[in-house]
């Protein structure tokens, strides 16, 4: 697949996600629209699992496909707020990631919405 072609069908993927996101926090950022894989540029899965990570700024909901590359995600707040959307999300149907790390640009994050 070209790169053009992956940019365009992640971003139709990526748009479904941030809807979602828009949906359940009011506020949502189109993140992720391909990935690589084996040296070259795929759109990001059509799945949605959702996770909450920590960054610099503070919590942050996110929706990822099945590889952990972040599509979407609320803005950066408390924890208890992240928290909520992400049940909001889960309670819409959004499965939780069963992986431990995602990818959101071009860092690795741990999720922690199983800490206590």
């Amino acid at each position: 697949m070209q790169y053009f072609q992956a940019v365009q069908q992640g971003k139709q993927r990526a748009g479904k996600s941030q809807m979602k996101m828009f949906e359940a926090a009011g506020f949502g950022m189109l993140t992720l629209t391909t990935k690589k894989v084996d040296g070259k540029f795929q759109p990001v899965g059509e799945e949605d699992f959702t996770a909450v990570v920590n960054s610099e700024e503070g919590y942050v909901t996110i929706i990822v496909d099945s590889d952990g590359y972040t599509k979407a995600q609320s803005k950066a707040l408390e924890k208890e707020e992240a928290l909520s959307i992400y049940k909001k999300l889960r309670d819409s149907g959004v499965e939780e990631y069963p992986g431990k790390e995602i990818m959101i640009w071009t860092e690795t994050r741990p999720t922690v919405q199983n800490e206590s």
